[in-house]
Order: structure tokens, then sequence, then C-alpha cells
């Protein structure tokens, strides 16, 4: 029983430790457009979100329960270590998906960790393979277009709307806009995402028989689970900003508010229907579609293309990870220690290869040479060239 003890308040602080990467990697989803508009000073917005998230954590605990009692089995026999599997390998995957830049799922690489973890330590009747596709794949794949529609309408409107005003009065009105909107975002990520690390926790916990099964998270799962989402998100995940705020869509204050305002409306929408969807995938939908909605029509595609790469990787990669991980953990203690290790040796070598290219508060704004494209120079005939010619 001391050994399930331990072990049980390892996972809890790995848990904890997926919702700080969790929080950083995902400040960017409702941040990043309205500190590349100026509607937030950078340190002010991660300052903001992190409280909102911190305050979402408490208005819902549906989807939570479709973690804790939907993905997986509760009587299939989980124990603590393939939970614990299941972390690394979503741990893992967030670190390396922000160390690149890449604004993957955080939703994903936790469900992949899940799934991965619980077919190799329990086998496939582990996984209620309905609820996946219902709950996860189907959102997974709808989300990000409804997103994207519902920001390219609103982006039309709103530029229709303001067509005759002045442009400096238009966008001074469309970034205090972007302050309640990227603020409600910031609230609807607290009420999804941190919900996910409650479920993990509460699952560990009915495992080992400390809770009964279909129970509820309790109040100091949802404080801590809170905290430690809200502590990363002041952290701020600048790299992921930057390719958000500035890499996909040269984004405008109008763009900036519809994208934010349709992203908000999807993602409460699916925290009150239990769907664990990934709020990153809604808001790079939601960018992608206002940058096509606006007058110059642009989005830069191979970064598009790289993300959707990513978003479709980013279950079976962390599911794989997750997998070897619990088989590992399954030989017995040296196993978890050993997966312990290697996700202690891999998170701080991703760590350590960011700080050679740090991108921080002060420069999450610019344009590194890499992302621009070089317009080439008019050829013009020189005194030379011209004698040549002749």
């Amino acid at each position: 029983m001391e050994h399930i003890t331990f072990l049980v308040a390892v996972v809890i602080i790995t848990a904890l430790a997926f919702d700080f990467t969790n929080g950083f990697h995902d400040t960017a989803n409702a941040m990043a457009t309205s500190i590349a508009t100026g509607a937030f000073k950078p340190k002010v917005a991660v300052t903001v979100a992190a409280v909102l998230n911190f305050a979402g954590a408490f208005l819902s605990v549906k989807v939570a329960t479709t973690i804790s009692g939907g993905i997986v089995n509760e009587k299939a026999g989980l124990q603590p270590s393939i939970i614990f599997a299941a972390l690394a390998g979503a741990i893992l995957w967030n670190l390396l998906t922000w160390l690149r830049g890449l604004p993957s799922s955080s939703s994903h690489a936790l469900y992949g960790g899940l799934i991965g973890a619980t077919v190799v330590g329990v086998g496939l009747h582990g996984v209620n393979f309905a609820v996946v596709l219902s709950k996860i794949l189907i959102p997974a794949v709808a989300s990000p277009i409804v997103a994207g529609l519902a920001a390219w309408g609103a982006t039309k409107l709103a530029y229709r709307l303001t067509r005759n005003g002045r442009e400096a009065t238009t966008n001074k009105g469309f970034k205090t806009g972007q302050v309640f909107s990227a603020s409600l975002i910031s609230l609807a990520h607290g009420t999804n995402d941190a919900q996910k690390t409650m479920g993990i926790i509460t699952l560990t916990l009915v495992s080992v028989g400390a809770l009964p099964k279909h129970a509820l998270p309790p109040t100091w799962v949802i404080v801590s689970a809170g905290a430690a989402i809200a502590l990363g998100t002041y952290m701020g995940g600048w790299r992921i900003i930057r390719s958000m705020g500035k890499g996909l869509v040269d984004i405008q204050p109008p763009q900036g508010f519809s994208s934010e305002t349709a992203a908000a409306t999807v993602i409460l929408t699916s925290s009150h229907m239990g769907y664990g969807l990934s709020t990153t995938q809604v808001c790079s939908g939601g960018i992608m579609g206002a940058g096509l909605g606006g007058p110059k029509k642009q989005v830069q595609w191979s970064l598009a293309r790289r993300m959707v790469y990513t978003w479709g990787l980013t279950l079976p990669a962390a599911a794989t990870v997750a997998g070897a991980a619990a088989f590992l953990a399954d030989q017995g203690a040296w196993g978890v220690a050993l997966v312990g290790a290697a996700l202690v040796i891999g998170s701080g070598a991703m760590w350590v290869i960011s700080r050679r290219q740090p991108v921080h508060a002060g420069n999450v704004n610019e344009v590194t040479p890499v992302e621009v494209t070089p317009v080439p120079a008019p050829l013009t005939p020189t005194p030379a060239s011209t004698t040549v010619a002749a």
C-alpha cells in the first residue's frame, strides 16, 4: 500500500506538471492575436489569461468526467503506473511542439497518451472507442472548421459595418473589444482544459479505490488543477504566441476580435456539452478564417500545413510514446523509475535547446528572418549592363 500511495502522489504531481505545460503551451490560444494587434501588452496579457484560466476551472466538470469515466473503462483494472506513462507521453509531445513553435493540441496529446498507455497496459477493452470517436475525433475535425467559418463571416461583417469609419478610430474600438473577447477565451480555456487534468487525477484516485467510480473531482483537485494551468499560462508560451500572432496571419484588430469571439463561442459550447476538443485547433481555425475574411485574404499556408500535419500526428505520436512508457512501467518499480528519468532528461534537454534562441515578451512580436520570404528587387539596367547590351 505504501508503494501505491507513493506512486499515486507521483502521478498527481506529474498530472499537475502536464497541466503547467498545457498552460504555457496554450497561452497563445487566447492572447496571440491580442498581443499581435497591441490590444494587450505581452505581460499584461499573460497575467489576465492566468487569472481567468484559474477562474474558468471552477465553472464546469463535464469535460473532466469525459476523461475520468468516458475515454477509458474504469473497471478494466487501470493502474497508476499506466496513467503515469500516459502523462509522460503527453508532456514530452507538448514540449517538443512548443520547442518547434507549433500550436499543437495539448488535449490530444493527453488523450493519445491515455489511449496508448491503456491499450498496452490493459488491452483494447480498456478504451471506450465510441466515446473517443464521438467526443474527441469528430469534434477535432469539426471544431476548427466551424470556428473558421464563424470567424470568416464575423470578419466580413466587421469590415462591412465599419467601411465608412476612420481606420484609427475603428481599430481602437476593435482593440477594446479584443480585451473582452481574449478574456472570454481565457475563461473558456480554463473551463475546458483545466478539467482534463482534473479528470486524470480523479481517474487515478478511482483506480486505487480512493474515490468511488464515476466520482466528480474533489474540490482540492479543482483548485490544484486551476492553479497549475494558471501558473503555466503566466509563464507564457512565447514561441507559440509568435507563430499564431505573427506567423499565420498578419492579423488586424477587426480580424483579431472576430476570430477570438468565434473561438470563445465554440469552446464554451463544447465545454457545456462535455466535448474534450482542442482549444488550440479552434483558435487556429478562427485565425485562419479571419485571415481569409479580411481585405487581403492572406494566410501563411506553409505554416498552416505544418500545423495541420502536427494536429494529425499528435494523438498517435503521444499514444506511441505513452505505450512504450507503459510497457516499461508495467515491468515494476525499475520500469517506472526509468520512465521518470526519461521524462526528466527529455524535458530538460528541450529546455536547454530552447535557450539557444530564446523567445520572450520583449521579442515575441518580431518576425525572424527565417519566417520572412524576401521579395526580389526589380531588375534595373546598370550603365555597365546597358553598355554590354549595346
